[in-house]
């Protein structure tokens, strides 16, 4: 008897036990990570949020990130603690199992400084997940859940620019420059720049430039630039050459410069065409030389004004010139009436 009595109460704490202990699930099947942003700019936020496919009681769930590009924000469905790298968030149902969450979030802040683009994730893992009134526990999720972003500047296209001075002559070596340039430009590991030229008919163009060996290249019959290629991108890009270009014909010419991707099979990334008017040179004397004679016919003028008295221009002189023959005119009569007078004198005594 007393052994029956011991084993009844042996079964009753055994079936006891097995009623009040939670029943182990293998896995929340579906729990779902998402994010609202895919790529995300300097100063932008961008939202973690967790669901987990039914109403919990309690979980504890860890959001890691990459503290380089990321400051943590606020959070949502729990209380927060950020270490830096790793926002944890903890929530347990207080009311007894009457206020049960299925979701929770936490927000993020891109930093502003950010020049580059960055390919990075969101990590999360979770445990101490339990149902609504703790009866039923759920595995936890050691292997993370990742949700892959891209954290980057808003890039401004690039420029391309072709500068020089003055008329370009034929036959004469004109210096021009090339800059490419952007305030804030994508990055590229392997960039060259091509050149073309269309020509009038029989024409050429040649655009030399020279390296930092010293090395000089017509950068239309090779590009400009290593074989793999130079990194391009940052802020306020101005990638500057130097040219000296030579037509060998009047007329008119286009010169086309791109920026290629040597990683993408050589894709365009910028390309700019520009129109040249190549000229005679000038056949008009120069400075020396219209001074001279402007200095001849100074003295040209100066000669023919002291020839001519009182007449310039082409104009009427008011009064005629006097001239040497002028003092005739008054003495010959002055002598007629003396000699009138000196016969009538004469006359009159005889």
């Amino acid at each position: 008897m007393k052994k029956f009595v011991s084993l009844t109460l042996i079964l009753i704490f055994v079936f006891a036990i097995s009623f009040t202990m939670p029943v182990q699930a293998d896995t929340l099947n579906n729990i779902t990570v998402s994010v609202d942003k895919d790529t995300i700019h300097p100063n932008e936020e961008v939202t973690v949020e967790v669901d987990f496919g039914q109403d919990l009681g309690s979980y504890t769930v860890d959001v890691a990130y990459d503290n380089n590009l990321f400051e943590y924000v606020s959070s949502e469905g729990g209380t927060e603690n950020d270490n830096g790298t790793r926002v944890r968030l903890y929530y347990f149902d207080s009311a007894g199992g009457t206020n049960p969450r299925r979701t929770m979030s936490i927000t993020f802040k891109a930093k502003s400084d950010i020049i580059t683009s960055n390919p990075t994730e969101f990590s999360i893992t979770a445990e101490g997940l339990a149902n609504n009134d703790a009866s039923v526990t759920y595995d936890d999720i050691t292997t993370p859940i990742v949700k892959s972003v891209v954290v980057e500047p808003i890039y401004v296209d690039y420029d391309i620019n072709l500068e020089y001075t003055g008329d370009i002559i034929v036959n004469e070596e004109k210096d021009m420059k090339i800059s490419i340039s952007s305030s804030m430009g994508k990055n590229y590991e392997h960039t060259r720049i091509l050149a073309e030229a269309t020509t009038p008919d029989g024409g050429s163009v040649k655009l030399f430039g020279t390296d930092n060996q010293d090395l000089e290249h017509d950068i239309i019959q090779s590009g400009w630039g290593s074989a793999e290629g130079d990194a391009i991108g940052g802020k306020d890009v101005n990638k500057e050459l130097n040219v000296r270009g030579i037509f060998d014909k009047v007329g008119n010419y286009t010169l086309t410069f791109k920026l290629i991707d040597r990683d993408s099979s050589d894709a365009e990334i910028v390309k700019e065409t520009f129109n040249i008017e190549v000229k005679e040179a000038s056949s008009e004397p120069s400075e020396g030389e219209n001074e001279i004679s402007n200095e001849v016919v100074d003295e040209n003028v100066n000669s023919i004004g002291n020839n001519t008295t009182g007449i310039t221009n082409n104009e009427e002189p008011e009064t005629l010139p006097k001239t040497g023959n002028t003092i005739y005119f008054v003495i010959i009569p002055i002598l007629v009436v003396g000699v009138i007078l000196y016969f009538v004198l004469t006359r009159r005594k005889n």
